[in-house]
């Protein structure tokens, strides 16, 4: 087993090295490019399309497609907003200093035109399953738009496989240490009433998996995010010095500060993409359900996403934690999902640390929900439809698992499984790109005809 967590590190610091990330932000950087900027020019267009009702036809039916605009972004939040929000800032800040805060900002910025694009390739390519379901993503625009069936068949299965890790097992051990620690609750009792309510949602499909996103992430997210701005507000002499810190070191490549830029480059890179996955292949499968009358007004959507998950929520940690760090409140030696708790809790004494808590539970538990869409998703394609039952025992299984069992293992193959995934897709994303751009010059045109809302 160690020799196997070994390779699998190995295996891992390849998949996450440079390459990597410059593939990763290279990638959202052309898009910008080619798109103009649309991340900017569209983004409170994209905002409204995400809180109003899907659009319907001129007889008054629903467009194809298994859930809202709300719905389907909401899926993909809650998978996205979880851990990394949390503990993985806070690594960030340990390991690449206040700096790297600012250069998740940065990747974010490019990152929600890569978001963009995989959503406009996941509603085009989509097609109807044999259940009259809605199924979409990197396996089928690989597919149906490049003819590589091979690739698609290497993006899902990496797919399937990560959903284990990233999704299930590893989530349920976050829950089930942060429950124990807070409320002294032996982790077999959290595994087995999570494995229940897992089972319980994921049994009823995607649309069971958004109404119950719709309803947990929106309701964290809010009370997490107060909850930091009453931070901020409590402490706001401390605020400019921390966004002057931030920037100050996004950019001190001074020897003196020993690397100090470059180690904020790595961390505030790589956290960033572990926070949003824009990149990763993972939210346009979610996008592909979406009742939607274009390709791009549901891309519109996805590309909030990304923006609501880096830029307001990782902002709202990471400042806080830097506003620790100045008043020395943020606790030396700590990292993770500790640090932020106990700067929270230093910093708004009495809530601040259960802000945390219940913020790690929530966010994790819909983190489960959202990666077994997913998973079930590239299992199908992977094994077909019939094998969608056996996945979710399976992965209800990987749940309970995840609470009692040492993961060191379960972390590292996630790590690499889930770095394997973007590989595939950033490569259809820039052999597709003028599909992109395409559709994009043809919804504006029936904007501006009135063909479109």
């Amino acid at each position: 087993m160690e020799g196997l967590k070994n390779f699998f590190d190995m295996l891992g610091g390849w998949v996450w090295g440079p390459a990597m990330l410059v593939l990763l932000v290279g990638t959202g950087v052309l898009l910008t490019v080619v798109l103009k900027g649309l991340q900017f020019s569209m983004l409170g267009y994209a905002l409204k399309q995400a809180f109003r009702p899907h659009p319907k036809k001129h007889d008054g039916s629903d467009h194809d497609g298994d859930i809202s605009h709300f719905g389907a972004l909401m899926t993909a939040l809650s998978a996205t907003i979880g851990t990394g929000n949390i503990a993985g800032v806070a690594t960030a800040v340990v390991l690449g200093g206040p700096g790297a805060v600012f250069w998740m900002w940065i990747t974010a910025i490019f990152g929600m035109a890569t978001k963009y694009g995989e959503g406009v390739l996941a509603v085009k390519y989509r097609v109807v399953n044999k259940r009259g379901e809605m199924s979409g993503g990197p396996m089928y625009y690989i597919e149906r738009g490049l003819n590589m069936k091979w690739m698609a068949l290497l993006f899902a299965l990496f797919g399937t496989i990560a959903s284990f890790g990233i999704g299930s097992s590893v989530q349920a051990n976050s829950v089930a240490m942060s429950i124990q620690s807070s409320f002294s609750v032996d982790p077999w009792i959290t595994g087995v009433i999570l494995t229940v309510l897992t089972g319980i949602v994921i049994l009823g499909g995607i649309k069971s998996i958004a109404r119950a996103a719709s309803i947990i992430v929106p309701f964290m997210a809010i009370l997490y995010v107060l909850g930091g701005l009453g931070i901020i507000l409590l402490h706001v002499d401390l605020l400019w010095p921390a966004i002057e810190r931030i920037v100050s070191d996004a950019f001190n490549f001074s020897a003196a500060a020993g690397g100090m830029a470059g180690a904020a480059i790595r961390y505030g890179v790589a956290r960033g993409v572990f926070s949003n996955e824009a990149g990763m292949g993972s939210a346009p499968i979610a996008a592909a359900a979406a009742k939607t009358d274009h390709p791009v007004r549901q891309a519109l959507v996805s590309m909030t996403g990304t923006f609501l998950d880096t830029i307001i929520v990782c902002s709202i940690t990471g400042i806080v934690l830097v506003m620790g760090i100045l008043s020395n409140q943020s606790p030396a030696g700590e990292t993770g999902a500790a640090l932020t708790t106990h700067t929270f809790n230093n910093m708004l004494p009495g809530p601040g640390g259960w802000i945390v808590t219940f913020g790690l539970i929530f966010f994790a538990y819909s983190t489960i929900l959202g990666w077994c869409y997913y998973g079930e998703k590239c299992a199908a394609y992977v094994f077909g439809d019939g094998f969608v039952p056996f996945y979710r025992l399976i992965y209800v299984a990987t749940v309970m698992l995840g609470t009692i069992a040492s993961l060191d293992l379960v972390w590292s193959a996630a790590d690499t499984f889930n770095g394997l995934m973007a590989i595939p897709n950033l490569i259809a994303l820039l052999l597709l790109y003028k599909v992109i751009v395409s559709e994009t010059k043809d919804f504006k045109a029936k904007r501006q005809s009135g063909e479109l809302p």
